[in-house]
């Protein structure tokens, strides 16, 4: 089945219910996985295990002498039924616009996205996601430990601290007499915040069942008494139930001169507290628990008349006859599971460093002295806050390409795709060109190298080593892989082409040279900065310019079509098939983010990485002046690999889930585009506003690139990988980024 016919298969095929544990399942399942290779042939070559299986995939007779026709029958069977085998693959979604999110993923030229783009039935997520966004009001059993390394963290980290703070405020309120209600409370708070683990916090009100009587369509149970219930009831009676034995009558909340005693004098300072708390928390994010736990205290409990408050243990509460309304109650300060957490999509560790674009901004824009921060601080806040702008407008190229069509998601893609990265080296090229620094083009150069090293050996490598780790072996469509070696055998020539031809014809010009023997002129001499010379002469404006200017024109043509084989002519080499899930309710998907709003965050995000790599580059300069460390290192790593972080995380998820086609895709689609759309973007950019930047690079970028990609095309070839392949790759990784460490700064810096 082809992709455009892969979505429509969707409505026929929703028949399977998803289970509670869908949200651990892969999200494309390949049919072949647990069948291995060898055991796939032994199928074919072994007539009499079933019989009806070999007659029917091996239909041909054999004419070879040299063995028994089922042998020769099978064999032939073996090599076209794996190929097949090994290309199909079926694919889940949820609905139809997870369904076009899910097929973009293997379109060519679309960027892989993992997350999802709609909300997910909460029913349907499994116990340990429906525990992450637990608001901690309600009481379930517990039969863990609560003496755990998390709890004693939180003791250690925030509990002491709070719980002084509660017991100074406490004595306060006593001092103030009028304050002595909430007094008590801060003692009782103080007791719970230095170990709130198997306690918890109810609000003691009317009953229920005057609740109900009052409002008939009040969604209350009088039957369940259960303890895990977010309020627990007492048994049913016939008569009303009693309030508290010798509780006077009260005073209205409001109507209270204590009330407002507390308001200024004592919630004002737990404010603080509070926020610091759950700021910290929240930033940790393994403790987002004891941030909820926080915000819950300030927002509902300290708001309440202190007589409402009570503090329970798990004992007290077994014998409680009362009705009360569970607000708060928490068994463990940490969940190794919230690095699933989302925010209206959005992954919470992106969400978390949103505010360094803010930070970036003001102290970048406002300390133009260096009064309050350095150089060095600024250019790392800038350079890490285009972290979380990567994420939202993968995000939002996703949501729009998911809810469109194919005509409308390629052209997203094909213009805010690289937007990133772009908005970077033009900036750089601009402030090179008008501070007359030629060593900001080398760190261009350095960059677009290390993009293309960095997709093609070190984001591979990492996702076959984990995927290995956990899968052992992992089986990839070759056919549709080999077309993204195909494409970067003729992108990497093609941006190399340039460099090669003035090697060949240009003329070596060395700046200083001197007789190592000291005056004699038949002695050695020794030479320093060579480089070619290309700008003095004709060759240049004769021939590598107009030869820069074809390649540019030829790699965009040699991209639109790979695009149209890929999603047209062939499109069967990706054959998926997309299985049905479960609709989110009779109106369909309820996406994240709509199309306008997802454009209109491209927008803005688009125009903040602007704001920050203007930043970065501007505080750069520093960076590249330090003795120890080469340019070209800065170049290929820091500026290269930051962007693509969001990538690289994509990529990992894939591969723990099984499907490794996604994750080679991935650092293949992006070495693509550097290729064949971002540097003929630069070239064209340099035509029509001249910044200096000529499409010829060093040796060292010339050797690393092509034997970067000769070694993963020779990795690419069996179809399969395992760790062993990954390490490999990350290991000329790692030994090409020794060679740019120690290598000597480039001409001009």
């Amino acid at each position: 089945m082809s992709l455009s016919a892969a979505q429509s298969s969707y409505t026929s095929s929703r028949r399977r219910r998803p289970t509670e544990h869908d949200q651990d399942l892969p999200q494309e399942h390949d049919p072949q996985a647990s069948l291995d290779h060898e055991q796939f042939h032994d199928r074919l070559t072994n007539p009499t295990d079933t019989p009806s299986t070999n007659h029917s995939i091996c239909p041909a007779l054999c004419t070879t002498k040299c063995m028994p026709a089922h042998t020769c029958q099978s064999h032939h069977a073996y090599d076209e039924s794996w190929e097949e085998i090994q290309s199909k693959r079926t694919i889940r979604a949820e609905n139809e616009v997870e369904a076009n999110k899910l097929v973009n993923n293997y379109r060519f030229g679309f960027r892989k996205w993992k997350s999802h783009v709609t909300e997910r039935p909460f029913e349907v997520r499994s116990e340990v996601v429906k525990e992450l966004y637990s608001e901690l009001n309600v009481i379930k059993p517990y039969s863990g430990h609560l003496i755990t390394c998390g709890n004693v963290a939180y003791v250690l980290l925030f509990g002491w601290w709070i719980s002084l703070a509660y017991f100074l405020i406490g004595l306060f309120m006593f001092i103030t007499i009028t304050g002595v209600p909430y007094g008590k409370l801060c003692l009782k708070l103080s007791c719970y915040f230095l170990w709130p683990f198997g306690k918890s916090i109810h609000e003691i009100g009317k009953t229920l069942r005057i609740c109900c009587e009052q409002a008939p369509d009040c969604e209350c149970d009088l039957e369940r008494t259960e303890d895990d219930s977010p309020v627990l009831l007492p048994s049913p009676t016939d008569g009303p139930v009693p309030e508290l034995p010798g509780r006077p009558l009260r005073t209205p909340y409001w109507h209270r001169f204590s009330t407002y005693v507390w308001l200024l004098l004592g919630y004002p300072p737990l404010v603080v507290i509070h926020s610091l708390a759950c700021f910290i928390s929240w930033i940790l994010v393994f403790t987002i628990p004891v941030s909820k736990m926080n915000a819950r205290t300030l927002g509902v409990i300290l708001v309440l008349a202190p007589e409402d408050v009570s503090v329970t243990s798990c004992t007290q509460r077994k014998h409680q006859i009362y009705e009360t309304r569970a607000l708060l109650c928490c068994y463990q300060a940490t969940n190794w599971y919230y690095y699933k957490y989302t925010v209206d999509g959005i992954n919470v560790f992106a969400v978390n460093l949103l505010p360094l674009v803010i930070v970036a901004i003001v102290i970048g824009y406002i300390d133009r002295e260096n009064q309050y921060a350095s150089s060095d601080v600024k250019f790392a806040i800038a350079i890490c806050s285009i972290i979380p702008l990567s994420y939202y407008i993968g995000m939002g190229i996703a949501s729009i390409s998911a809810q469109s069509n194919f005509a409308v998601g390629a052209v997203v893609n094909a213009t805010f795709g690289s937007i990133t990265e772009l908005t970077f080296y033009i900036t750089a090229l601009l402030r090179g060109h008008r501070a007359a620094n030629p060593c900001l083009q080398e760190v261009v150069k350095a960059a677009l190298t290390g993009t293309l090293l960095g997709c093609i050996l070190f984001i591979p490598g990492v996702c076959m080593i984990i995927g290995g780790l956990k899968h052992s072996e992992q089986r990839f469509n070759s056919r549709s892989t080999g077309v993204s070696a195909a494409l970067l055998f003729i992108s990497v020539g093609g941006v190399f082409a340039p460099t090669l031809f003035s090697k060949a014809y240009g003329s070596l010009v060395c700046d200083a040279c001197a007789n190592s023997s000291g005056g004699n002129s038949s002695g050695a001499f020794v030479c320093h900065n060579c480089h070619y010379d290309l700008n003095n002469g004709t060759l240049f404006r004769n021939h590598v310019e107009p030869l820069v200017y074809t390649v540019s024109a030829l790699l965009p043509v040699a991209y639109i079509i790979g695009l149209i084989f890929t999603l047209k002519t062939h499109s069967h080499i990706y054959d998926i098939h997309v299985g049905g899930g479960q609709e989110n309710g009779p109106h369909g998907a309820v996406v994240h983010w709509s199309r306008w709003r997802s454009l209109v965050i491209l927008i803005i995000a688009t125009v903040l990485t602007s704001a920050c790599a203007d930043l970065a580059t501007e505080h750069i300069q520093p960076i590249l002046n330090q003795p120890n460390v080469s340019q070209y290192f800065i170049g290929v790593t820091v500026l290269a690999m930051v962007p693509e972080i969001p990538e690289i995380v994509n990529g990992i998820q894939f591969a723990l889930q099984n499907n490794i086609s996604l994750s080679l895709e991935v650092g293949s689609c992006i070495a693509v585009q550097v290729c064949m759309l971002q540097i003929p973007i630069l070239v064209l950019f340099n035509a029509c506003y001249d910044v200096g930047f000529v499409l010829l690079f060093s040796d060292m970028h010339l050797w690393a690139s092509m034997f970067s990609v000769i070694l993963v095309n020779y990795i690419f070839m069996d179809g399969k990988s395992d760790y062993f392949q990954g390490t490999a790759l990350v290991v000329v990784y790692l030994i090409l980024l020794a060679m740019y460490f120690f290598a000597p700064s480039p001409t001009g810096c």
